[in-house]
């Protein structure tokens, strides 16, 4: 996946919001709370940084091409960072993406959530 398909398929998510920061990273939130990061690391690859669950940080961490995200993961966060070939194919970076999203968007306040449409269903 290139930047710009990544910052496209996040664009596509309810509620998005996109920020750059950090070093020039494409930084994506939902409801004000980060859960996607596009760069962020040293490399010539690209590098995808999401949340997930508990147990696909654990499944995913020593995954070839896959890390416990710098800086997040040190401080007990459940972030992953693609950062190198194989990883994850586009198709399951984009399942990781939209969970990432779902992820952070239920740790909002209810009321939040009504007022982004989200999780109403």
């Amino acid at each position: 996946m290139t930047y710009d398909e990544f910052n496209a398929f996040c664009a596509s998510l309810p509620a998005t919001t996109h920020v750059v920061q950090w070093g020039d990273s494409d930084v994506w939130k939902v409801g004000g709370k980060v859960f996607a990061i596009g760069g962020w690391d040293e490399g010539d690859a690209a590098r995808f940084t999401f949340k997930v669950s508990d147990i696909a940080y654990e499944i995913r961490k020593e995954q070839p091409g896959l890390r416990p995200a710098p800086y997040l993961a040190s401080r007990g966060m459940k972030w992953i960072q693609h950062y190198e070939e194989p990883g994850l194919t586009d198709d399951e970076l984009r399942d990781y993406l939209r969970e990432s999203h779902r992820i952070v968007s239920l740790g909002l306040t209810k009321k939040k959530q009504r007022e982004l449409d989200l999780n109403q269903s």
